[in-house]
């Protein structure tokens, strides 16, 4: 019997859910109040954390328009996650929750600042996802005409979090000191500035909040090109990875864990969580016909291509789905782009789109019967040699009927196999996702 215990994460967007689906929530999203309802499900089933996504545009990305975007409710609107995490800790007492933040939208003492806010509400639960924006119209948004090379935006990154992370640092761990006899609160010798000045940015200290419960968040990082796994296995507590396969899958943690010791870190403070997307039924026939009659819709495909040209700045509408697609390179997100197209394959756009099961979120297939799937996830697992996976849902989209399959068909296989958590034990995100 499979023993090797392994994590559990979720990806989703503060977006419409499946809301012309014949099992939509109903209803406005926009209170987060089904989130809420969600989170506590989650929980329940033990996983790590939420992972909530973000962009900062209306993208038109696919066929130069917002047409797609604004018809499939596909990446716009979406709401800020910050507000929405302070919801979903206070409602739950063990779970983490990620919120996407970009180092291109946030000065980082505010970035500093309110991350130590919410590490605060959420008694040390919250995680930060580190990314760098990969996509112009969201530059525009914040006053440049395009964005920075790949390259320059990771040099800018590593300065920022470096420069994040001394703020972290400015309030020593007893410098509160609520001391009534000399009517001292803070300790003033144990509250530093920091004089921070570097290439790109420059900023005084120290963080008007106290010290946070983590010292400083969780961090999360998907890192996908060479600088990107850099810069993950320097920084990340846990990196989000789609695999193409086990091999891939393995590949690819072999490779974050090498990186890490080049850094003088220890791999195993690294997990690395693996997107799946599984579609579940009673019998695995029904499980199959419910996965084909997805894939194979004209809706599916043209959502697929928009979310995944949103991400990788590239307009897909202008390729044929039945020819395979011509090499390509972005200052966008390569990492994903590479994935997504298995560049030498010979697979023409059509098969790349239902293999990516509703965008770069599958890293390999999970069709079947709760049993079989759970099954299925340890061999994965034992074979890649860990850490977890980071369930999604299609594009994203989330509807109540999709969490209850997982948290109450999945999960509870899972558990009955020995391979998933069945109670917390830390209190802390960092601890928990340390806690194996």
């Amino acid at each position: 019997m499979m023993t090797k215990r392994f994590h559990l994460g979720w990806f989703l967007g503060f977006s419409p859910d499946e809301w012309n689906e014949p099992f939509a929530n109903g209803g406005s999203p926009w209170n987060g109040d089904f989130y809420v309802e969600m989170a506590k499900s989650l929980e329940r089933a033990c996983f790590d954390f939420m992972m909530v996504e973000d962009t900062l545009m209306v993208s038109e990305a696919f066929g130069h328009s917002m047409e797609v975007y604004l018809k499939h409710a596909l990446m716009a609107p979406k709401h800020d996650p910050a507000p929405l995490a302070a919801l979903m800790t206070a409602a739950t007492r063990h779970m983490g929750v990620v919120t996407t933040m970009s180092t291109m939208a946030y000065p980082p003492f505010m970035l500093a600042r309110l991350c130590s806010t919410l590490d605060h509400i959420s008694n040390g639960r919250f995680g930060w996802n580190i990314v760098t924006t990969g996509e112009n119209a969201s530059a525009q948004n914040f006053g440049m005409e395009a964005l920075p090379s790949r390259e320059v935006r990771y040099d800018m990154a590593d300065e920022y979090v470096d420069l994040v992370c001394k703020l972290f640092e400015t309030w020593e761990p007893d410098a509160v000191v609520k001391n009534r006899e000399t009517g001292y609160y803070a300790d003033h010798t144990k509250v530093h500035t920091i004089d921070f000045e570097g290439k790109y940015y420059k900023c005084r200290g120290p963080l008007n909040t106290v010290r946070s419960p983590q010292g400083r968040p969780a961090f999360v990082q998907a890192g996908g090109s060479p600088r990107g796994k850099d810069f993950a296995a320097k920084h990340a507590d846990a990196i989000v990875a789609v695999g193409n396969g086990i091999e891939g899958m393995k590949r690819y943690r072999d490779d974050i864990r090498a990186r890490a010791e080049k850094f003088g870190r220890n791999p195993d403070d690294i997990k690395v969580f693996f997107c799946i997307t599984p579609t579940l039924g009673e019998t695995e026939a029904e499980a199959r016909e419910r996965h084909a009659r997805m894939i194979n819709s004209d809706r599916f495909i043209e959502q697929s291509l928009a979310f995944i040209a949103g991400v990788t700045d590239i307009d897909f509408s202008k390729f044929s789905l039945d020819d395979p697609l011509p090499h390509l390179t972005t200052n966008g997100e390569q990492g994903s782009l590479d994935k997504f197209a298995q560049w030498g394959s010979g697979k023409t756009l059509r098969q790349l789109v239902i293999e990516a099961s509703g965008g770069l979120v599958s890293s390999i297939e999970l069709i079947g019967t709760p049993d079989q799937v759970a099954t299925r996830m340890g061999e994965v697992m034992e074979e890649v040699g860990g850490d977890g996976f980071l369930i999604t849902s299609p594009s994203l989209r989330m509807n109540r009927r999709y969490i209850v399959e997982v948290t109450d068909g999945l999960v509870p296989a899972l558990q009955r196999k020995g391979l998933v958590r069945t109670e917390y034990t830390t209190q802390t995100l960092r601890e928990t996702m340390k806690e194996f």
